[in-house]
């Protein structure tokens, strides 16, 4: 393994030098080009910016991913694969954030780039490891489940980016994390997943210089997509690492996943649920999310990205840390760490409510 490790640095270091400038060199001709042919996000009642700005920074991002790990990764053990499903993806949303597209559409596009990892490269979860009692999934099931965490992990990024910088950011520490234990554990088989997220971290980089508040440009669906799918295919096969070479985290592998994508999945799970318990679709947009309940508590763009990368890699450390305890305590610890911060977001949220409330009865009078 250390031959393999020692063979992997001059080519990773020099896949995220290419990721990087290509990304950082390619945003302020896209900046330019879109302000010239007009393609512009327009702001409305949900988004929190207030100014046209493009949302096509995720072209930049892919470009610098996709050329640095064609020219430098080992495309086999589902890379290449991962990276047609990254094609299609681009493409859904590209036209996404140009010319708007229907959720049933889009969801046909995660559908076919689902499929190729799935059955094309056979990456999915066989095992729960444990997890309820249960150990090796039967196929149908495995495929099923695999399916869901995909679409799940994929749309959960997706949601995220709602504030500049957020999801590039949050994506960075998961990446960064996903990429240090496929290049210190993975070996033969699963080392070149380091090469995807140490890409993925050089095209992020590039375009986060232009992303912070306030931001003259955006990632949009085209960036969002595809760093979701990456990500979601990093989780799972960080999780099969787990099974199959026994390091880093042996068993545990599936709750530690799900710590390090601890504030994306939290974030889903906590709006799909308020809007289901109003009656509304689970799909139909508000200002509900955690960056917009941290706003309005005060914060700024700024200091509300950087707590919400605080928390998770707070989260990324306990996991990593009390790994040894196993996937039933540390899911219970991250469930009831998550119920305890939707009720103080709720609580905060009611009170913020009744001064308003009172302080426009006051205004009326």
């Amino acid at each position: 393994m250390q031959y393999f490790m020692n063979h992997l640095d001059i080519p990773l270091a020099l896949s995220w030098m290419w990721a990087l400038l290509v990304s950082l060199f390619a945003v302020p001709s896209i900046i330019y080009i879109a302000h010239l042919k007009n393609m512009l996000d327009t702001p409305n009642g949900r988004t929190v910016h207030q100014s046209l700005t493009p949302r096509l920074g995720g072209v930049a991002v892919f470009a610098g991913f996709m050329s640095a790990l064609t020219i430098f990764a080992p495309l086999q053990n589902g890379v290449k694969e991962l990276l047609a499903g990254c094609i299609i993806l681009f493409f859904v949303g590209l036209k996404d954030d140009l010319v708007g597209m229907s959720v049933s559409k889009k969801f046909v596009g995660q559908l076919l780039a689902t499929g190729i990892v799935m059955i094309m490269a056979d990456v999915r979860l066989t095992s729960f490891q444990g997890i309820l009692g249960i150990d090796t999934l039967p196929v149908g099931i495995s495929y099923a489940f695999t399916f869901f965490v995909i679409v799940g992990i994929t749309n959960a990024i997706n949601l995220i980016d709602g504030l500049d910088g957020l999801a590039g950011t949050i994506v960075l520490i998961i990446c960064s994390t996903f990429g240090y234990y496929f290049y210190s554990y993975g070996g033969a088989g699963f080392g070149n997943y380091a090469y995807v997220a140490i890409c993925l971290i050089g095209g992020l980089l590039g375009f986060l210089r232009y992303n912070f508040h306030r931001a003259p440009i955006f990632m949009g669906d085209t960036g969002s997509l595809v760093c979701g799918f990456i990500v979601s295919v990093l989780a799972i096969q960080f999780i099969e690492m787990g099974l199959r070479v026994g390091q880093p985290f042996s068993a545990s592998a599936p709750s530690v996943a799900v710590g390090i994508l601890f504030v994306p999945l939290f974030d889903t799970l906590r709006v799909f649920s308020l809007r289901m318990a109003a009656g509304k679709s689970p799909f139909s947009p508000d200002k509900n999310h955690i960056h917009h309940r941290i706003l309005a508590m005060g914060f700024q763009q700024i200091s509300t990205v950087l707590l919400l990368a605080m928390l998770n890699i707070l989260v990324t450390l306990f996991v990593i840390r009390f790994a040894h305890l196993g996937n039933t305590i540390l899911i219970a610890a991250l469930a009831s760490f998550s119920v305890l911060l939707s009720i103080f977001f709720g609580v905060y949220q009611s009170r913020l409510s009744r001064r308003q409330l009172q302080a426009a009865q006051a205004s009326g009078q």
